[in-house]
C-alpha cells in the first residue's frame, strides 16, 4: 500500500470480481474509499437499453450514464474493442457505509482507446 492505495493486478488469464474484492476488504476491517479500474471490452446494450462493458464472455459492468457514455455508445454491439478507466465505487459521504452488496457501476472517467 502506497499512500493508501492499492494497485490489484490479475494474472494473465485470472479474473477479478470488483464486488467480492470490496466484500473481502470490509470483511477485514479496511475501508475503501473508491475504487477505479481501467478495463478492455466491447460494449453491449440490453433488451432494457442498458448499456455495459463486457470484458470476457462471463464477465461485464453496468455503465452509468454520463457524457463520455454518449461517446461509446455507437459502438454498442459492435465488434470493437475499448478501454476504459473509469470509477466502479466511491465512498458516500459522511459515516455510512453502502451496502457491499449493492451493484456496481461503471462510471466511464476516460475513453482511453478505440479499437
Amino acid at each position: 500500500m502506497i499512500d493508501g492505495k492499492v494497485d490489484v493486478t490479475p494474472k494473465e488469464d485470472g479474473q477479478i470480481d470488483p464486488a467480492q474484492l470490496l466484500r473481502a476488504v470490509y470483511d477485514s476491517g479496511v475501508t475503501v474509499a473508491e475504487m477505479d479500474v481501467i478495463a478492455r471490452g466491447k460494449i453491449v446494450k440490453d433488451a432494457a437499453g442498458n448499456f455495459a462493458l463486457l470484458v470476457s464472455p462471463n464477465q461485464s459492468f453496468a455503465i452509468a450514464s454520463n457524457d463520455l457514455l454518449k461517446a461509446v455508445e455507437p459502438l454498442a454491439d459492435s465488434p470493437a474493442v475499448v478501454t476504459i478507466r473509469g470509477e466502479l465505487y466511491r465512498k458516500p459521504a459522511g459515516k455510512k457505509k453502502a451496502a457491499a452488496s449493492a451493484p456496481l457501476k461503471l462510471l466511464i472517467l476516460e475513453v482511453q482507446k478505440k479499437e
